[in-house]
């Protein structure tokens, strides 16, 4: 489904991440896998080392301009284009507004809307020059019902729902799709580490009766950035199996 495409994946080194790495390469693709150190994109290369010849590692600052603009025109140089940004990266908490820091929020805001808007503006200009692409950007089931502590984190995912729209309508002229993936509870490494007792409690709430596999949620990037839903912008998708928060 991405023969021939060149796709970035950020927090591509674990998780969601690693999966949707998998799934695109699966599918065709070439792409490269950025992180927030050298040592983990290189344990995800080494994963993968059947798709040597296909994919590469990069680990800018996704909060510095200069730096993302110099790691994604290094993916341009090797593989010849970026045709899809898959903005991963993020981070949660838990805390309770009493006890919330300024700093705590503003490290969530700075990663996860701050580091988003970096790199699809990045990315956008290479995808102009070169007649369009995709972009598709993590949200949360959380930015639709929020949460009951952290209240960083949905707030965030408010904010790259508010961009995807936004960045959706400016770039169609470009011929740049912008989307965004809202997963619900998935199976990583934070649930598989709870008890067995509380994931059936939550699987008992969700309507379909489990939680997410990242594959899941791997399969509707892959449908947002293949041909399929070439007419399919703006959107926000939810993957949770009717969850609530």
């Amino acid at each position: 489904m991405l023969k021939g495409k060149v796709a970035i994946v950020t927090g591509g080194t674990r998780g969601i991440g690693l999966a949707i790495v998998k799934t695109y390469l699966e599918n065709g693709a070439k792409v490269a896998i950025a992180g927030s150190r050298q040592e983990t994109v290189d344990k995800a290369l080494s994963e993968l080392s059947e798709y040597k010849n296909s994919i590469m590692g990069i680990c800018p600052n996704l909060c510095s301009p200069e730096e993302v603009d110099k790691a994604f025109a290094s993916v341009k140089e090797k593989f010849g284009s970026l045709d899809i940004l898959v903005n991963n990266a993020g981070i949660s908490s838990r805390t309770s507004i009493y006890d919330y820091t300024l700093d705590e929020f503003t490290k969530i805001m700075d990663l996860n809307v701050k580091g988003v808007f970096v790199c699809a503006q990045s990315a956008a200009k290479i995808m102009k020059e070169q007649g369009g692409g995709v972009i598709i950007n993590a949200s949360s089931m959380v930015s639709i019902y929020g949460q009951p502590s952290g209240c960083g984190y949905p707030t965030s995912k408010f904010a790259v729902n508010g961009l995807t729209k936004s960045l959706a309508r400016e770039l169609a002229k470009d011929n740049i799709r912008v989307n965004a993936v809202a997963p619900g509870v998935t199976n990583t490494d934070m649930v598989a580490a709870l008890p067995k007792e509380l994931v059936n409690k939550i699987s008992e709430e969700i309507p379909l009766g489990r939680v997410g596999e990242p594959t899941d949620v791997a399969n509707a990037y892959l449908y947002l950035a293949s041909d399929l839903a070439s007419y399919v912008t703006g959107e926000v998708l939810q993957v949770d199996g009717a969850a609530r928060a």
